[in-house]
């Protein structure tokens, strides 16, 4: 769904009808509409790439998210790829840095070090692979290869920055990273990681006691402990910036 701003009218109009395979992209500048027509292989919705300003991505979830394609491989369904596709802004390029292949599922990208960071779980060969996408010169390379047995599961498995981390916070109160080091804490079932600095671990943390309120939690990497902790929402901008909202 798009939403359409004219400069001339005040009034919003919502649109969600789309021909086949193509996502349509408005731009308005001093009261002209121009419209450019983008093939997105049928998925329409898109969203920012963390880490990047200028990249948007989507995929069009055809077994859901990489835990319930792992579920579906598990009990021996066969597992279809789903499209990971990239459009830059403000060009609209479409990219599609690996084509799909059967047994093999993408997870959710980042854009690290000038780079686009691809999650690929490879289930036939059971490896999770970190792909790198360089633009300039349009070629992918390996970052690196991790036996699938290696992880639990693949339940909230997830790329972070920075440094570049492969992560994982499952339903039982832990937090592991994956890639590039090995680390495992205990958490309390309401924090969700953020991202790291140095040797500190960022929680964002909630409670619904008398009223909902939200707190920021800082862990040593090495022993888990509380060093620290704020009131308040966390929120990482594309620049790198941390914002706390309190």
């Amino acid at each position: 769904m798009f939403e359409l701003m004219s400069s001339l009218k005040n009034y919003i109009i919502y649109k969600n009808s789309f021909l086949k395979k193509r996502m349509f992209i408005i731009y308005i500048t001093g009261g002209i509409t121009k419209m450019k027509s983008i093939n997105t292989q049928g998925i329409t919705y898109f969203e920012q790439l963390d880490g990047s300003c200028k990249w948007y991505w989507g995929t069009d979830y055809i077994h859901g998210d990489l835990y319930e394609a792992e579920e579906l491989f598990e009990e021996k369904h066969k597992i279809k790829s789903n499209t990971l596709l990239f459009i830059h802004y403000p060009d609209g390029e479409v990219i599609e840095p690996i084509k799909p292949q059967d047994g093999q599922y993408f997870g959710r990208p980042i854009y690290y070090d000038s780079h686009i960071i691809i999650l690929l779980v490879d289930f036939n060969n059971q490896q999770i692979k970190l792909e790198q996408y360089d633009e300039t010169i349009a070629a992918i390379s390996l970052i690196a290869s991790i036996l699938l047995s290696d992880v639990r599961d693949c339940y909230n498995l997830m790329l972070h920055t920075s440094p570049l981390m492969l992560t994982r916070q499952g339903n039982e109160n832990k937090f592991e990273i994956i890639y590039p080091n090995k680390v495992q804490l205990d958490i309390d079932n309401n924090e969700s990681f953020c991202f790291r600095k140095d040797e500190k671990l960022y929680f964002s943390a909630w409670f619904e006691d008398e009223d909902y309120r939200e707190e920021v939690i800082i862990r040593d990497i090495n022993t888990g402990k509380i060093i620290d902790r704020k009131s308040g929402a966390i929120k990482v901008m594309p620049d790198g910036q941390v914002w706390i909202f309190s």
